[in-house]
């Protein structure tokens, strides 16, 4: 695996239409955790919230994830229903839209959570 110092380097190495996606996504998770600072954990972007993961995003030869945690998955699992979800993974197939509202709406469910530890 490729070790990564930062999100920007991260993006960098894929494809033009990956790397919309991922900065997007990114801005997305900005605006929604304006508090969330940027890291690179388990070798992918991750966002954190007072010490602790708040969601993670990755890109892939044939999708983008976006890892909000257990608990993202099942509190939206019915909006999530039309992608494919696993424990703690959606993955959004390319060549199909991106729900970025959807994501700021789970990113500021994990917000919450996060400040109620």
């Amino acid at each position: 695996m490729d070790q990564y110092i930062t999100i920007d380097e991260y993006i960098a190495r894929f494809p033009e239409e990956t790397r919309i996606i991922l900065n997007r996504m990114r801005d997305t998770i900005h605006a929604a955790a304006p508090e969330a600072v940027e890291a690179i954990r388990y070798g992918i972007p991750t966002f954190r919230l007072h010490g602790s993961n708040l969601v993670h995003f990755a890109g892939f030869r044939t999708h983008t994830s976006f890892f909000p945690t257990p608990s993202g998955i099942e509190k939206f699992r019915d909006r999530l229903a039309p992608y494919t979800i696993s424990k703690g993974t959606v993955r959004f197939p390319h060549g199909t839209p991106v729900p970025y509202d959807l994501i700021a709406g789970i990113v500021r469910f994990r917000v919450d959570e996060c400040l109620k530890k």
